[in-house]
């Protein structure tokens, strides 16, 4: 008899009352665990016969998956002890000394904590001075950190140094839905596992054999629909069974659980699918309604279908899915029927407006209708070709029509393609004012027909609108240009990022190298392509280059300007003055460009003058 068995019946006999199933068949040790968590189990059993035990563990999966449990589990195997084995191991099929308290949550050297409510530095302080201390009775002092994703930042840092280098007997498990939220700095020092999905053939499995145990009646499609609806969470669908089998008086019927769940019949889902296909409206509303007024939820009704309509895709490529215990006999016959005469294609188109019709629905007030609106446009979709036979009637038009101008209008006009009527002068005018661009694919050739009655068309005065003209592209060479195109656009916090932060490796139209200098902000580079594009008009590439660079605009002026002083020192004019004048220094030198030629024959202005000659009035130097 197994440990999980025993309890049952010391619960029944004893009248501790009812215990959900969920709980009572909580796995207990790694033998349970291998109910979609292989992997896991297979890594656990070679690290524990090697002595490879890490210093942290981190479980993460959608809920109901086992992460609690395989924590306890875990934190049982690391403290296993009995009159024969005192060592860790995966070998748990004898209770150890610790494993009734260890499982039970209450032992005193494994402390669970829920990170939910337990957010703040102040709790991992707790955690910090408690490790110091050696475990009271057990090998190690194991703490389990529930939904650690929770913790704050602050709470994280502080772990991190407890984390990396702990004592000897300390074992930290960490469990998370959101691994994401995670730090990768303390990812970094744990031991990750995945735990997986469970699929839905071993939750059929899972509820068979638990149906045994209780001995309950349960109809293999009843629990088909359960494993669907639990999405991969065993935790998830113990508890529907638990409502089932209160539903059912004991008694599990694939009518019960589909009025429970408000699920659809899968079978009219594939009526439901056969019309839709067929492009039958009216059938397909009629069978909706009936599944409607029958309780069925529509947005449940379109999920079915698009589940249906996803293993038919999925059977064209893969016919042996059809073997999933958890499919009805009619899905496995008649997918298998739909996948050998229904095009990927169409498919394919089904399942995407699908999607939108099911959004569509969930956030609609009147679900019915809006469900009916979507079966509304998949039947009519069905009587529309694929993209692919479009595209190949269009170009055989195009073949037919001989790619040629229309010709001038004569007779009735031609026979093939669509004919407009309207009147000649009119449209000739109308053609004229309007240019029209070049086709670069197939199109449809208009013939013009005359009307045989002038003056049943109005003639009115017809307003023509040009082309708007395509915006010129702005010239962009160097980095001064984008400085410069920054201050036209009046964004001065970009132009004044790239004349300090941005070195130059290669510019070319459409893509930008650059280097950076110490202190520029780390979205420069992506604030830059943004702006390039909106100014110039076409994608720009900006990256980061490995290389040094040109100077920054700021490092080349100031070293400009560094060669002007020095040139002005060595002006035989400005030394003289600044002989002349003990204490005196160059502060700065202005070069001014463009200066007009009647500006040069002007006298000059009463400016300092040194005994070896005048300062010209093309220099401006300030000392």
């Amino acid at each position: 008899m197994s440990d999980t068995e025993r309890q049952s019946q010391d619960a029944a006999s004893t009248g501790t009352g009812y215990r959900v199933l969920a709980r009572k068949y909580r796995p207990k040790d790694f033998t349970d665990l291998m109910v979609g968590q292989e992997p896991m189990v297979r890594t656990l059993t070679n690290a524990f016969e090697t002595g490879r035990i890490a210093q942290a563990y981190m479980l993460t999966g959608v809920r109901g998956v086992g992460k609690t449990t395989t924590a306890r589990i875990l934190a049982r195997a690391l403290n296993y002890k009995t009159a024969e084995i005192d060592k860790p191991t995966i070998d748990l099929r004898i209770p150890g000394e610790h494993c009734q308290a260890i499982m039970e949550g209450r032992h005193v050297d494994v402390i669970e904590m829920d990170a939910a409510s337990h957010t703040g530095i102040d709790d991992i302080r707790e955690i910090i001075e408690q490790v110091r201390y050696r475990p009271v009775s057990a090998r190690y002092k194991v703490y389990i950190i529930d939904e650690v994703h929770m913790l704050s930042t602050q709470a994280f840092n502080g772990l991190l140094k407890t984390l990396e280098e702990p004592p000897e007997h300390v074992k930290f498990i960490f469990a998370t839905t959101e691994i994401r939220k995670v730090p990768i700095t303390v990812l970094s020092r744990c031991q990750r596992f995945d735990l997986r999905r469970i699929s839905a053939s071993d939750l059929v499995h899972l509820f068979t054999t638990i149906a045994g145990k209780e001995g309950i009646e349960a109809e293999p499609d009843a629990l088909a629909m359960i494993a669907r609806a639990a999405e991969g969470s065993a935790r998830d669908g113990l508890s529907l069974l638990d409502q089932a089998i209160a539903h059912g008086s004991g008694i599990v019927e694939a009518e019960a659980v589909r009025s429970m769940l408000g699920l659809a019949d899968r079978a009219r889902i594939v009526d439901l699918f056969q019309h839709v296909v067929k492009g039958d409206v009216a059938s397909a509303l009629n069978e909706f309604q009936s599944q409607y007024e029958a309780g069925a939820n529509p947005v449940v009704v379109l999920t079915d279908l698009a589940d249906f309509t996803h293993l038919v895709t999925r059977l064209k490529y893969v016919p042996d899915a059809a073997d999933d215990p958890s499919l009805s006999e009619i899905e496995r016959t008649k997918a298998g029927e739909f996948a050998q005469g229904v095009a990927v294609t169409t498919l394919s188109r089904i399942w995407q407006m699908l999607l939108k019709g099911i959004e569509e629905t969930e956030g609609a007030s009147r679900t019915a209708g809006t469900a009916e609106m979507v079966l509304i446009r998949l039947a009519h979709a069905a009587h529309l070709p694929a993209p692919e036979d479009a595209a190949r009637r269009l170009a055989e038009f195009s073949e037919t029509s001989g790619g040629s101008k229309p010709s001038a209008p004569s007779g009735n006009g031609g026979s093939n393609g669509a004919t407009v009527n309207y009147q000649g002068n009119l449209a000739a005018r109308a053609t004229d004012a309007v240019p029209r661009p070049q086709p670069s694919g197939p199109t449809a050739m208009l013939r013009a027909v005359p009307n045989p009655d002038p003056q049943s068309i109005p003639v009115g005065r017809i307003e023509t609108r040009q082309s708007e003209a395509p915006k010129p592209l702005v010239p962009v060479n160097s980095i001064a240009d984008i400085a410069n195109l920054a201050g036209e656009k009046r964004d001065a916090k970009i132009k004044a990022l790239v004349r300090n932060f941005v070195r130059p490796v290669r510019i070319e139209p459409g893509r930008l190298d650059v280097s950076l200098t110490e202190g520029a902000p780390g979205t420069l580079l992506n604030e830059l392509a943004v702006k390039l594009k909106e100014w110039t008009g076409i994608h720009w590439i900006v990256s980061l280059s490995r290389e040094a660079g040109e100077p920054t605009m700021v490092e080349a002026e100031a070293k400009a300007q560094e060669q002007r002083v020095s040139d002005a020192r060595q002006d035989p004019d400005v030394a003289a003055i600044l002989a002349q004048f003990p204490g005196a220094k160059i502060i700065d030198v202005r070069v001014r460009a463009g200066e007009p030629e009647e500006d040069e024959q002007a006298a000059p202005p009463a400016a300092a003058e040194s005994e070896e000659g005048d300062i010209l009035p093309g220099d401006d130097i300030e000392f």
